[in-house]
């Protein structure tokens, strides 16, 4: 599958582009990668989502292990093998088990998942078959999360919703370290 969307030259790029390229490499990020190589070619919507990811990723009011837990319940559904790659080791580094994400990987509801997991799950589960939730599972969120950790976890849904979207359609590949893609869960 060819890249729809490589990286921009930087002599290619407008104004407005290398300002938001700039900007993104000089915050957390420390580059323009991923869903932001082809979201380039808008930049304000890149600088606008960008934000909004970082907030979710490191200041939201989840827990980082249901947040990055969250985001590979997503990356799977749209079966984005980029966030896949990122965020496993993340997720592995923030206490999810191996056998959880073996479990996504398969495309499986895991077990012997912890009450948490098993509660953002269903509910991402419910909103991504439904578009909606049930006031049970709703319910069960509020008081595991509170209403900003429900918020914060459609916004992590959502979010990486988009950017799967974003490289799905640009044919953005997983990361080139050989030793990344060796591990691919589900089909590149």
């Amino acid at each position: 599958m060819n890249d729809r969307m490589p990286p921009l030259a930087a002599d290619k790029m407008t104004a407005a582009q290398r300002k938001a390229a700039e900007e993104m490499t000089a915050g957390p990020r420390k580059g323009v990668k991923g869903p932001f190589v082809p979201l380039l070619r808008s930049p304000e919507l890149m600088d606008r989502l960008q934000k909004v990811g970082e907030y979710l990723r490191f200041g939201s009011a989840l827990d980082q292990r249901i947040s990055e837990f969250v985001m590979l319940v997503v990356a799977r559904e749209w079966t984005q093998h980029f966030e896949w790659f990122v965020h496993v080791p993340l997720g592995r580094k923030a206490g999810i088990a191996e056998d959880t994400i073996a479990a996504l990987a398969d495309g499986r509801r895991p077990s012997g998942m912890s009450e948490h997991e098993q509660i953002a799950y269903d509910f991402c589960d419910e909103l991504l078959r439904t578009k909606g939730v049930c006031a049970t599972t709703y319910g069960r969120a509020v008081a595991a999360f509170g209403e900003p950790g429900v918020i914060d976890m459609i916004g992590v849904a959502g979010y990486f919703t988009t950017v799967s979207m974003v490289m799905n359609v640009a044919h953005s590949p997983p990361p080139a370290d050989p030793a990344v893609k060796a591990l691919a869960p589900f089909p590149l």
